[in-house]
């Protein structure tokens, strides 16, 4: 395995922590291919924490801490050329976010940005799927975490809107979401798709890429929205325990699982969407495509620092701005 090639993501969310380690080299095509090599995840429930009490307590502080000790030492051993840790929702809300991000870094060295809406939302975009590029149809991307709802719309392979709401699992999942902020999500859904179609989904977070798997959805595929809906219902049916049990959940994915298919729904409702895809990504894949944009281009500067100076041949055709609403 090539050390140059090996990068490393913190995803520090509402409801778990991860750890990505990855390798990222061209394919046969020239195109940029990632390999995860390993994943860990651990259910902290941050959110608990924050959306009902304002801040991390020092409990889940400690945790977080010895957590962040523990992928310090595994990316030690993985010597990766770039990584980098981001905290979302959770930790921007926390009032004392910051200076838990503090402890962390002095206790294990490792720096942890706390990104918003519109920084999370950029990252998880590097995470390229076919349709966010097509020509025939729009594609509309939902990342449901515990704390927010990332989404976006894609038109021809530009970015026409996007948003952050309110409106995540843990927040639900303790009735701490606002019906503003369901009103909000559908006037603007309603908004920014028409004269859009088809519209279809793109899905990003651990419910959809579970419930895709329960719908028997397929890698490279998608599955209906009449699908995800059935599969919720069957779900509900069943108290949390049965829920485990039958459908071989986590404890910390079954009681979020309903909370998050009910934003899905709800978005591709609004947003006119009769499918979803689920490319199984999120926060952390899209870190992974940053890292090694900025080491690419680094090394471009650096080749190109010392060659002969051409004069440019001069194009004053400036390619659109992408547009995206606040």
């Amino acid at each position: 395995m090539d050390s140059m090639t090996r990068y490393a993501a913190i995803d520090i969310g509402s409801n778990a922590v991860r750890l990505l380690l990855a390798m990222v080299s061209p394919d046969d095509s020239g195109l940029v291919r990632v390999k995860k090599i390993s994943w860990m995840r651990m259910p902290i429930r941050l959110g608990e924490d924050a959306f009902l009490r304002g801040m991390i307590s020092d409990e889940r502080a400690c945790k977080l801490t010895k957590t962040m000790a523990g992928f310090a030492k595994l990316i030690d051993a993985y010597q990766p050329v770039a990584a980098k840790a981001c905290a979302t929702s959770a930790m921007r809300s926390a009032g004392n976010g910051r200076q838990v991000c503090r402890r962390i870094k002095e206790q294990t060295g490792i720096d942890i940005e706390i990104i918003n809406g519109r920084q999370e939302a950029r990252y998880l975009f590097q995470n390229r799927h076919a349709i966010m590029t097509s020509s025939e149809k729009a594609a509309l991307f939902v990342d449901v975490g515990g704390g927010s709802t990332e989404i976006t719309l894609f038109c021809d392979g530009r970015v026409q809107a996007s948003r952050s709401f309110n409106l995540g699992t843990i927040r639900l999942l303790n009735n701490r979401a606002r019906q503003q902020d369901w009103d909000l999500m559908k006037s603007w859904l309603k908004k920014i798709t028409r004269g859009h179609e088809p519209v279809e989904a793109i899905g990003s977070g651990g419910n959809i890429n579970q419930l895709f798997k329960l719908a028997k959805g397929r890698p490279g595929t998608w599955v209906t929205k009449k699908q995800i809906k059935k599969i919720r219902d069957k779900l509900a049916a069943y108290s949390l325990e049965e829920r485990m049990k039958r459908f071989y959940l986590k404890p910390d994915r079954a009681d979020v699982i309903i909370p998050g298919a009910r934003i899905y729904l709800k978005a591709m409702a609004w947003g006119r969407c009769e499918k979803i895809h689920v490319p199984m990504q999120g926060l952390a894949d899209g870190i992974i495509h940053v890292l090694h944009d900025k080491r690419m281009q680094a090394q471009f500067k650096e080749t190109h620092a010392h060659a002969p100076l051409i004069d440019p041949i001069q194009d004053n055709a400036v390619p659109p701005k992408e547009q995206v609403t606040a």
